[in-house]
């Protein structure tokens, strides 16, 4: 019985969280939250993307990649986005509801349409995690996830847009369309929230995850990047750790 007690205890406060924690890119990360809240306080989206670059070098990979800065919300943008909805009119610029990061609202929001309104679009907020990361550049963590429609907060009763659960896709898609813009040198992750099955966001929107944060090093200025960057492995336990929550997640059906 003692024995099987020492196993469990190293597997349970040793082994097993060890299998969830790799910043060893940049592990001035190691200590920070993973989770954004709203203005309410209240758990929002997860951080899934992150960059490595200056300021210009963010906008200009960005739109590069065909994402479209947000317009800060006003009244004015405000009644653009309800009639872009309502009337299925264009508007590559709408705004997003802002959301917070160690207590700071995201300094940048970039968005892609999917259809001719703001109604379904990808988007991502990004906020400034570190002013010099490994290679002396700053290090920007994002959340991305897609908007699949306007409606009321579950939350709150507000009006809101809802999210797609599968956010692992929406980061896939950043990421694809980074490398195809050739803007970026390589690419590597770190441990976000870890793998999540059940999440709520903000909204009250159901969210899955593999919990890994995949982060793109932004060529610096107007240089193009490698056709096909390389893509730092992680460590064999994370690749593990991940293989296996994939395999969870297709056989919960969240997948």
């Amino acid at each position: 019985m003692a024995v099987l007690l020492l196993a469990y205890l190293a597997l349970a406060y040793f082994l097993v969280p060890a299998l969830w924690i790799h910043h060893e890119h940049e592990p001035g990360l190691a200590s920070l939250p993973m989770l954004t809240r709203t203005s309410d306080d209240i758990p929002a989206d997860p951080l899934n993307v992150g960059l490595v670059g200056s300021e210009e070098d963010v906008v200009r990979a960005m739109n590069a990649a065909g994402w479209s800065a947000a317009d800060p919300v006003t009244l004015r943008s405000s009644i653009k986005i309800v009639g872009s909805v309502v009337l299925d009119r264009p508007y590559r610029n709408a705004p997003v509801s802002p959301l917070y990061y160690l207590g700071k609202k995201e300094q940048f929001a970039f968005e892609k349409p999917a259809g001719r309104s703001a109604d379904r679009r990808n988007h991502v907020r990004f906020w400034k995690a570190l002013e010099k990361g490994e290679d002396g550049r700053p290090v920007w963590l994002g959340a991305a996830t897609f908007d699949r429609g306007v409606g009321l907060s579950h939350d709150t009763g507000q009006v809101t847009h809802h999210i797609a659960a599968d956010i692992d896709a929406e980061r896939d898609i950043l990421m694809a369309d980074l490398r195809a813009a050739r803007v970026v040198s390589s690419f590597f992750q770190i441990s976000g929230i870890g793998p999540t099955l059940f999440g709520r966001n903000g909204g009250g929107d159901p969210y899955y995850t593999d919990g890994e944060i995949h982060v793109a090093v932004l060529v610096p200025g107007a240089a193009n990047g490698p056709a096909d960057p390389p893509t730092i492995p992680p460590p064999s336990l994370i690749a593990l750790k991940d293989d296996l929550w994939h395999g969870i997640a297709d056989q919960a059906g969240a997948r």
